[in-house]
């Protein structure tokens, strides 16, 4: 393990998450892994990584970090900028920069979406804990101690120095598509729900409220009304699936949610909208409309391939019309001035 950055401030809510820990949810292990998948997989395909390698998912305010390390190569995806020795060197959200050590890096933390990933090139190097470095805070395993990031805490990672090269960017800016529809596909209980209640879930507009979390966004909006008893024998969850319980306000679980529940399962977000969902904060609002499940697995296939071409799509800095102030503060620009006199 190589020390890469000191914790100066954690943020609110910062922890390491990778693609999530399959194969155990029939022991009642949740997936965990990135609330926004498209987010981490950008952020980790800028800086050179494999799909799976482990990101810092930042929620709420952004941390603050010492480098330790020679130099390293950093990514953020979401989010403000990236802030380099708190000197008005602001750097975008989709490019990567060089940072060395002594450097303090700041994240910049506020905007449209509820989460932003920032990735180190080789990954951050946590154990593994049941095949995955993801944090579980709720059972208190994966990441740092099973725990959001604290003042104090050391990140790790694989290497100790990276390449001085060109910087990388996305081609254009991410589009986050918060305004858009929610897709879903009805049931596996939309039978326990009224006629009204389905035409309300689809035609209506809900809030995510302040009492929403990694486990799941508690909506307020229209009332869904049972047709008899909201209980039923507890059966298998996945993220995206909505519970609506005694409350008659839908539930959505989201990437550490429960792998079984008790509620009538109104609906469930397909694969390719849970990144969508994955950026919205507090306050902001959802709709749904309703597909079919061929149609959640074409969209599925469209949606990976769309990543795979932005992915592709990466390029240097100058190339992607960025100017390069890394390499700028790296020059003399002075040099060969004369004297206009002379």
């Amino acid at each position: 393990m190589t020390p890469l950055f000191n914790v100066v401030a954690p943020g609110f809510h910062s922890t390491i998450q990778d693609e999530g820990r399959r194969g155990f949810q029939h022991v009642g292990v949740p997936l965990s892994g990135a609330l926004d998948r498209d987010g981490y997989r950008l952020a980790n395909a800028l800086v050179g990584n494999s799909p799976g390698a482990a990101c810092l998912e930042i929620m709420g305010s952004g941390p603050v970090f010492e480098v330790v390390a020679g130099s390293a190569r950093v990514a953020l995806m979401g989010g403000d900028s990236l802030v380099i020795d708190g000197n008005d060197r602001p750097i975008r959200p989709g490019r990567t920069v060089r940072v060395r050590k002594g450097d303090t890096l700041r994240v910049k933390f506020g905007g449209e979406a509820l989460c932003a990933y920032l990735a180190v090139a080789g990954g951050f190097d946590v154990p593994l804990s049941l095949g995955s470095r993801s944090t579980y805070t709720r059972a208190g395993f994966g990441g740092v101690s099973g725990r959001p990031l604290g003042s104090g805490d050391t990140l790790h990672g694989y290497t100790d120095d990276v390449a001085l090269r060109d910087e990388t960017a996305l081609a254009a800016p991410r589009e986050l598509c918060l305004d858009q529809p929610i897709r879903v596909v009805l049931g596996p209980q939309h039978d326990y729900f009224t006629d009204a209640a389905i035409e309300a879930f689809l035609r209506g507009t809900y809030t995510i409220t302040p009492a929403s979390d990694r486990m799941g966004f508690r909506l307020a909006g229209p009332a869904l009304q049972h047709k008899g008893d909201y209980n039923i024998v507890s059966d298998g969850i996945v993220p995206g699936s909505i519970q609506v319980p005694g409350s008659q306000l839908p539930i959505i679980l989201m990437a550490d949610a429960q792998t079984s529940g008790g509620y009538p399962k109104i609906a469930t977000v397909i694969s390719a909208d849970l990144p969508r969902l994955g950026v919205r904060g507090a306050g902001r609002t959802v709709s749904f409309e309703a597909v079919s499940r061929d149609d959640a697995e074409k969209i599925a296939r469209a949606a990976h391939q769309q990543l795979l071409a932005v992915i592709g799509d990466i390029r240097t800095v100058s190339e992607a019309g960025i100017i390069n102030i890394e390499a700028l503060y790296n020059q003399n620009l002075i040099d060969g001035v004369i004297d206009a006199n002379s």
